[in-house]
């Protein structure tokens, strides 16, 4: 017997832990595993690829893992391997099926069963009634299946595994290469946030410490570049966090990343001592703040203590060598637009590394999907089943904070317009203000068709800026000069910067400088003066953009910039901006008084 495990993700940098895992049991268990195979595919491919490669396999039965980002995709999928591979058995498990089971059997005739729960233990029964040819059992097992009679047979949720008994996820030969890894040191989660399906599973279990250890060795041996920790609140046992982090400080191959949800209000002057000695860009944070609220926060019964949550995050920051993601969710109870402007003001004073606007989804089996009609809450029947409208907040008001979302991605996550973004907190009331602005700016965009290009945005965003404030239209176009050149050594110029011609024989002059001295550029020890011009950018400002301390850009007679883009920060990954001070053949840049960063 064949049995075909397939992931469908998100994105190819993504990975399924949950496929791996099922295997690995098996062969933990030393039957059945050689039948077993694995095939990861992403919701981007053609579907008729991805159909044409899974039945050229032949498999005898197939398992879809199952998520809200890719169920449609699957199940138009499965729908047409069943016409084509009619002897084939289709079953399918995951988070998205698991809360519906009986639902989806009564709706799709070709399914062949659901996977409930907890796969591993789930997954061996199966196979094991499959191999052998034994009638599926039926008490506690975690099968959902149809009977030969066509009578829909449901075995219930399995008992919790012993979750150190479970097999390290990732054979020799199947870490996934060039992709995210995902690891789970702990199952379950202490609380019982209304709206996310972690609360639903209430035995909160820890993997040995011994074993992390080993698989964590492992990541790292293998020089994987990112790990992400799949568990739900990972610092909710706090000495075992530290432990943790202690284990990756002292074991740092200093290449791989390590990323962890935690609640920021548990962190205590322990984890904030231990976590100032590690690596810059060893580990990252994700910190679902979610609303300031008090109402909203009892609503979904989220137990957060705001205060304790910013004081940390500030904390953190001091230490410039952990990247933070704060995350907000728009469509709660008792947010309305001008609440979640507040919370979003609030946690943006708190200058996160990235902030995600998420927007509600009523996910199956969790507490808030059955109270949605209490709420008022409206929310589109196909996944992932987001939010449309609420008692507080209406449907137009979602599509504005959608293009506040896109802005926040396009002009601050991507760290590309961080100098224009400072300007612009200047000009506009609050925070938010911004990304409003922002948001109606690439909403036009969008009307006249497609999204430009990096050059083309920069050049439409100066447009818009100098059009609203004409008359500082030179520092705009100085401020996303500086932007443009920070990020990448680009070699077209946009129309709004200033000709570089201007400049062209003290630039020259400059490098040949530099070739024989090395003053500023040091890490270029091989390079010519030619070569030296090539890799770096050099260009002159009217304004002094860095070394203002607060960010405020300052006027001065000349400010020449030279990007060296070896060093970047890591957190941005802008190229280091250098300020030259002998550029000119006269005084006029000595007696700036500028220093050198």
């Amino acid at each position: 017997m064949k049995f075909l495990l397939v992931a469908v993700n998100s994105k190819y940098i993504h990975s399924n832990p949950a496929v791996y895992s099922l295997k690995s049991s098996l062969e933990c268990l030393g039957s059945g595993s050689e039948t077993v195979s694995i095939a990861e595919y992403t919701i981007n491919q053609d579907p008729e690829e991805v159909r044409a490669d899974i039945f050229q396999r032949k498999p005898d039965a197939i398992g879809f893992s199952c998520y809200i980002w890719n169920i449609r995709y699957v199940t138009d999928l499965a729908e047409d391997l069943a016409k084509l591979l009619p002897q084939t058995a289709i079953w399918v498990g995951g988070p998205e099926v698991s809360y519906r089971a009986e639902e989806l059997m009564n709706r799709y005739a070709w399914l062949s069963g659901v996977m409930v729960g907890e796969g591993e233990a789930v997954f061996a029964r199966l196979i094991g009634a499959l191999a052998e040819g034994k009638r599926l059992p039926k008490e506690k097992s975690g099968l959902v299946y149809r009977d030969s009679d066509g009578t829909i047979q449901n075995g219930g949720v399995s008992a919790p595994v012993d979750f150190s008994a479970i097999p390290f996820v990732y054979g020799r030969d199947e870490l996934p290469e060039n992709r995210i890894v995902y690891y789970e040191s702990s199952r379950g989660c202490p609380y019982r946030c209304s709206y996310c399906l972690s609360s639903i599973d209430k035995q909160l279990r820890f993997r040995n410490l011994d074993l992390v250890y080993q698989e964590l060795q492992y990541f790292l041996d293998q020089k994987t570049a990112q790990v992400k920790f799949v568990d739900r609140t990972f610092n909710c046992q706090k000495e075992r966090a530290r432990q943790i982090w202690t284990f990756l400080r002292d074991h740092d191959n200093g290449i791989t990343n390590f990323h962890f949800e935690i609640s920021a209000d548990l962190l205590e002057e322990a984890d904030f001592q231990l976590l100032s000695t590690l690596r810059e860009g060893l580990v990252q944070f994700e910190i679902g703040v979610q609303t300031t609220n008090p109402l909203t926060l009892r609503a979904i019964r989220r137990t957060a203590f705001r205060e304790r949550i910013f004081s940390a995050v500030r904390r953190i920051a001091e230490g410039r060598n952990i990247h933070q993601h704060l995350d907000l969710i728009a469509g709660l109870p008792y947010e309305d637009y001008e609440s979640f402007r507040r919370s979003f003001c609030q946690v943006y004073e708190l200058h996160p590394d990235q902030l995600q606007l998420g927007f509600l989804k009523l996910l199956s089996g969790t507490e808030m999907e059955k109270e949605a009609d209490g709420y008022g809450m409206v929310c589109s029947s196909r996944p992932p089943y987001e939010v449309l409208k609420t008692d507080w907040i209406s449907f137009e008001e979602l599509r504005r904070l959608k293009r506040v979302e896109e802005a926040v991605e396009t002009f601050y996550n991507t760290c590309q317009f961080s100098m224009t973004v400072r300007y612009l907190e200047q000009k506009c009331a609050d925070s938010f203000s911004v990304y409003e602005l922002l948001g109606e700016f690439l909403g036009k965009l969008h009307e006249e068709g497609g999204k430009p290009g990096r050059r083309k945005l920069y050049e439409r965003t100066a447009a818009f800026l100098m059009e609203r404030w004409p008359q500082e239209g030179d520092q705009i176009s100085q401020l996303l000069t500086f932007d443009y050149y920070s990020r990448e050594n680009a070699k077209d110029r946009p129309l709004f910067c200033r000709a570089s011609s201007e400049w062209k024989e003290e630039e020259k002059q400059f490098y040949i400088r530099e070739a024989a001295k090395r003053q500023y550029l040091g890490g270029y020890a091989e390079a010519d003066s030619r070569q030296l011009q090539r890799m770096t950018h050099l260009e002159v400002f009217d304004w002094d953009f860095v070394s203002e301390t607060d960010g405020t850009p300052v006027k001065r007679k000349t400010t020449v910039v030279v990007f060296d883009y070896r060093i970047r920060d890591f957190k941005t990954f802008n190229a280091k901006p250098l300020v030259i001070l002998d550029f000119f053949e006269n005084d006029a840049c000595k007696t700036a008084g500028f220093h050198i960063y």
